[in-house]
């Protein structure tokens, strides 16, 4: 499982650009480990055990050469729902059981398929769980009162808006120093670990000035151990593993989203190429392992993975170290950390949130007032005001829908019309209403699928008198059949064959050759009425006709070439032409 291929050229220089890099984020990773942990409804400690086994375990057996893993702001509402609504121990239970989905889609080599989700439902996700991280923050921020936790934003906003009045001023204070010091750095010291610095600063102000009047982690969570928890399996029954299948879902596919997406960011800053399954697998191995030392679920870090390349890593050993150095702080300065405010805390996760919104790529696709726009409003919209799984799976099938129906209308069928600028009689003769009744000639073009089935059945020639006897259809520009569209054609093979017409087919591509092959209408229509060239498919109609049809068609233009100089001649006089801009009869 291990890349043992990314350590073939290790060398003492890359050792130490590896202990650089996981050293700095390192020490970033701990306070956004315990601002996550906190904001999803958990002690702060276990956000700090999921950065230390998590970070290590992803390295190690991810996909990606610099991929940092821990728990991350996406989680962030999805976490407290379900630990909210089921519990802290179903909420471990369930992070195994994502690991597991995780596993078995890197397994079956659906990493793949991840890219292939809609950005309007990724964006309009992330903002959504970006406007739901900031503004859970705001109470801890004004250091409010009495404020109880809610699953849904709207019951969220109204605890905060009777709650205004506990407003703490030291609180707002404390936040406002880490606030102004995250900006600050961010701004005139990018390098630096600005979080962390915010933290320290507020801590140190705080525990000087406003000692007592701020509420702390120790204060509100008790003491911080300076070490990793017990070993503990949690007891897992057929009816817990059914009630959080859906939840379960959701975190693996919001995992595997944010891995993967993390880890194309890392190819583009380091120029690697990482393997989307493999990543999958070592992230579900991570989240099966999380659970057992009471952590929550993890996935790719973007910016601790971007923060790991700019600092310099050399191979996933940063990531190990990373972790390492999590760990080895816990053990020397855990009780420190119990005199934190939290309300130093909340202005990192509004950083975070900010940063993650997506705010740019979100107005961009709104202001195209497409479907796009509305999949990606509906998608934000429940996010915020509904509940998350059912906002992903709402997008997806909307998104799906859309999908559907633009490429019904990229389908086209058209019927080709004699060319009235080649007819030798009047043009009064030659039109829309005068196209030769015997034979009709198709231009099939794009995919011929379930969405487009209507306009090839609408198109088609149904029957009565003025039915073609001989129907071509033009294929060469149909990459894709699926069964629908099969269906469609074989009842186009019936539909003549009970009134003894022919079908026949030009320029067919091998995918629809092959869907043809296999459903047995190949064999029903005859190998010898499939043409490479449509020419040849034409003189092959013409031949199929008899003279007597010709001379007693109501096709005037048609009748008086037929009787006077035959069919060839009736071809080359009248000439077939496009009425769409599909390619020239070959």
């Amino acid at each position: 499982m291990i890349g043992w291929s990314r350590f073939q050229d290790y060398s003492l220089s890359s050792l130490r650009k590896d202990l650089v890099s996981g050293m700095i984020v390192g020490v970033i990773a701990i306070p956004l480990g315990m601002a996550f942990a906190i904001a999803s409804g958990v002690k702060p400690e276990y956000g700090i055990y999921t950065t230390i086994v998590a970070g290590i375990l992803i390295s190690l057996l991810g996909g990606s050469r610099f991929q940092i893993g821990g728990p991350t702001g996406a989680f962030i509402p999805i976490l407290f729902a379900i630990g909210a609504k089921y519990g802290y121990e179903n909420l471990l239970i369930a992070g195994m059981m994502a690991g597991i989905i995780l596993v078995l889609m890197g397994a079956l080599r659906l990493g793949v398929l991840i890219k292939f989700i809609p950005k309007p439902v990724t964006i309009g996700f992330t903002a959504g769980i970006a406007v739901i991280i900031f503004t859970g923050q705001i109470a801890s921020f004004l250091g409010l009162k009495g404020i109880e936790r809610h699953e849904r934003f709207v019951d969220n906003m109204h605890e905060i808006g009777l709650h205004l009045w506990t407003m703490n001023p030291y609180s707002l204070l404390t936040a406002a120093i880490c606030l102004a010091v995250i900006l600050l750095t961010a701004r005139f010291a990018p390098r630096v670990p600005g979080s962390l610095i915010g933290l320290i600063a507020a801590s140190v102000v705080a525990a000087l000035l406003f000692s007592g009047k701020v509420a702390t982690i120790g204060s509100a969570y008790g003491d911080i151990p300076n070490t990793l928890p017990s070993f503990r399996f949690p007891e897992i029954t057929w009816e817990r593993i059914g009630s959080l299948l859906r939840p379960a879902f959701l975190i693996a596919m919001l995992g595997a989203i944010e891995s993967l997406l993390s880890a194309v960011v890392a190819d583009g800053m380091s120029g690697t190429r990482h393997d989307s399954n493999r990543e999958l697998i070592g992230q579900g191995i991570a989240n099966i392992a999380v659970p057992l030392f009471g952590g929550i679920p993890a996935t790719g870090a973007i910016a601790r993975t971007a923060t790991n390349i700019k600092s310099g890593a050399a191979s996933p050993v940063s990531g190990v170290i990373h972790g390492a150095v999590v760990f080895l702080i816990l053990l020397l300065f855990a009780p420190y950390a119990s005199s934190i405010p939290l309300a130093a805390m909340s202005p990192i996760l509004m950083v975070v949130a900010w940063n993650m919104s997506e705010r740019k790529a979100f107005l961009r696709l709104l202001k195209t007032k497409t479907g796009d726009s509305l999949v990606l409003l509906i998608t934000f919209l429940l996010t915020v005001f509904a509940d998350l799984t059912a906002a992903v799976e709402v997008g997806l099938v909307l998104a799906v829908i859309l999908f559907v129906k633009r490429m019904g209308e990229v389908h086209l069928v058209s019927k080709v019309l004699p060319d009235p600028e080649s007819v030798k009689v009047g043009p009064h003769m030659v039109s829309e209403e005068h196209d030769c009744p015997q034979i009709g000639i198709y231009n099939v073009e794009g995919p011929l699928f379930f969405g487009a089935a209507y306009r090839f059945e609408n198109t088609m020639p149904g029957a009565g008198p003025d039915q073609p006897r001989v129907v071509l259809l033009r294929m060469s520009k149909v990459p894709l059949m699926d069964t629908t569209g099969e269906s469609n054609l074989a009842g186009l093979v019936r539909h003549l064959e009970s009134s003894g017409g022919k079908l026949l087919i030009s320029c067919i591509q091998p995918q629809p050759l092959e869907l043809l092959r296999k459903t047995g209408l190949y064999e029903r229509i005859g190998a010898s009425r499939f043409y490479e060239h449509t020419g040849e498919a034409i003189n092959e109609a013409l031949r199929t006709v008899s003279r007597e049809q010709c001379i007693g068609c109501r096709h005037a233009a048609f009748r008086e070439c037929a009787a006077l100089s035959g069919y060839e001649e009736a071809q080359n006089r009248l000439g077939f032409k496009a009425r769409s801009k599909a390619e020239a009869v070959r």
